[in-house]
């Protein structure tokens, strides 16, 4: 089973790509599972997708393997789009998903369920030679809870409704990803890499 470098120490990002990957053959290992240690990537990139490029390259030129690497974050509309690329630092560099969580609400207090729209994007690069770059973009609109729910998921998945009325902390594995954003992301990355692997 050929093994692709997740460019992520995030032990459930990981499990959802290898969710994906796994039936093409391919198996999503970190960098640190195989005893190599990836420098931090400073996220210099104005987009998603320009993260994930910077992350996607890192990753491919310190292992030499097949890398993928993910960047995605929350966008909500009556905060201008925040806290967008900044989503992992948006309560600080060290902050958790509960002290960004509680900024979030603090920033959106009072504003009425019919303004608190907003989106989950996920944008995937895939590195798997030199002359082979694979990305992928996955978005998934929603809103925002007054209140956090749900045990499962990270990020900001307790306070984002996609669908009906739970959060995505209240999904099942399989629910979300055919929700998500990422899940999105995913399918057209699986697609492309299949279209790839079975014509070579």
């Amino acid at each position: 089973m050929t093994k692709f470098i997740i460019a992520s120490n995030n032990k459930k990002k990981v499990e959802e790509l290898d969710r994906i990957l796994n039936p093409l053959g391919l198996c999503a290992v970190t960098a640190k599972s195989e005893g190599i240690n990836l420098d931090e990537v400073e996220e210099t990139g104005t987009t998603f997708a320009e993260n994930a490029l910077l992350k996607a390259r890192a990753a491919f030129e310190k292992t030499g393997m097949p890398s993928v690497a993910d960047d995605s974050g929350l966008m909500v509309d009556c905060l201008n789009g925040e806290p967008g690329v900044f989503s992992a630092r948006y309560a600080g560099e060290n902050a958790n998903d509960e002290q960004r969580i509680s900024k979030l609400l603090k920033n959106m207090q009072g504003v009425p369920t019919e303004k608190r729209t907003a989106h989950f994007v996920s944008s995937i690069c895939c590195i798997l030679d030199e002359n082979t770059i694979i990305t992928a973009e996955g978005k998934c609109d929603g809103v925002i809870a007054t209140s956090p729910r749900g045990n499962s998921g990270f990020g900001y998945d307790p306070v984002f409704v996609a669908n009906g009325d739970k959060t995505f902390a209240e999904l099942s594995s399989e629910e979300k990803d055919e929700l998500s954003h990422r899940g999105k992301a995913l399918r057209q990355l699986y697609s492309k890499l299949d279209d790839i692997l079975n014509n070579k």
